[in-house]
């Protein structure tokens, strides 16, 4: 079936795209902060059964640790993370959302939970549990987040529709382009930011088993080549973190010295996912109409 959710756009054929202070690629990292229930079986790591202790301590300890690492070194580089937050972290992890606020981080919704995906609602009980994450994240953190990326990446054919009703601005789950991309809602309006996958933490050390060094390679070549190509056109370079991946010890330097060479170039905007979506909004977006589902 067709995707009537937003046109074809071959990236030769668009206006040039310019950041702020004449930048060609805003940067912008995303730590996926998440709490997981010990009573249930951990989404994406292959096990059935409960308690999954590996799978849980593992976890357990980017939020008890890792996270902490992630501050320091983006703290070093000057750059405000993008938190993409499952909502029972503010009531369960409350200091890493007081730390974060220290920041000035962005949060995003996850979700409730990286336990329960977003498909695993009856499809009656979705706007819901958007609503709920809304509303806690903004009553934990003080600001109401604009901005979603469903656990697990995961969307129902309605989830753009609740998610303009409910007040978000931008979508992360549609990997889709190196710019922003407007979106038909059938109310409101809505952009995707794009979220990065290639060089996912995650998929980079736990699915592709890569070393360290090899992260810190991928990342940089990855910068290489959108700086490159941004001559005719800004890009979007998102990080995405987790801190029980890129927490560890014998990885996060690698982090820290990626966040170095990228930075250490003209041009790069040091940003938030918010803040490349109303840049986006203010100078580039074009209404795409509305979606008839």
């Amino acid at each position: 079936m067709e995707n009537r959710r937003y046109d074809y756009s071959p990236i030769i054929h668009r206006p040039k795209i310019e950041w702020p202070d004449h930048g060609r690629v805003a940067l912008w990292v995303a730590p996926n902060i998440e709490y997981f229930h010990y009573d249930m079986p951990i989404r994406g790591s292959g096990s059935t059964h409960t308690p999954d202790v590996p799978g849980y301590t593992l976890r357990d300890y980017g939020s008890r640790v890792g996270v902490y690492r992630i501050m320091d070194v983006l703290d070093k580089h000057g750059i405000r993370a993008s938190v993409l937050l499952n909502a029972e972290v503010c009531e369960q992890h409350p200091p890493i959302i007081e730390e974060g606020n220290k920041r000035k981080w962005e949060w995003l919704g996850h979700g409730m939970t990286n336990s329960i995906s977003m498909l695993d609602y009856p499809p009656e009980e979705e706007r819901a549990i958007i609503h709920n994450v809304r509303e806690i994240i903004t009553k934990s953190t003080g600001k109401a987040p604009k901005g979603w990326l469903g656990p697990g990446l995961g969307e129902t054919g309605d989830t753009p529709d609740h998610l303009a009703a409910e007040g978000f601005e931008y979508v992360c789950d549609w990997g889709n382009d190196e710019q922003p991309t407007p979106m038909r809602v059938k109310n409101g309006r809505m952009v995707v930011v794009p979220y990065e996958l290639g060089v996912n933490d995650i998929r980079v050390f736990i699915r592709e088993s890569h070393t360290p060094e090899q992260y810190f390679r991928l990342v940089c070549d990855h910068f290489d080549t959108l700086y490159k190509d941004s001559a005719s056109g800004g890009r979007v370079l998102c990080l995405p973190l987790h801190p029980f991946v890129i927490g560890m010890p014998f990885r996060i330097k690698y982090l820290d010295k990626a966040l170095d060479y990228m930075c250490s170039h003209e041009g790069v905007w040091r940003t938030t996912g918010a803040e490349i979506a109303e840049w986006y909004y203010n100078h580039y977006y074009k209404d795409p109409g509305k979606f008839e589902g």
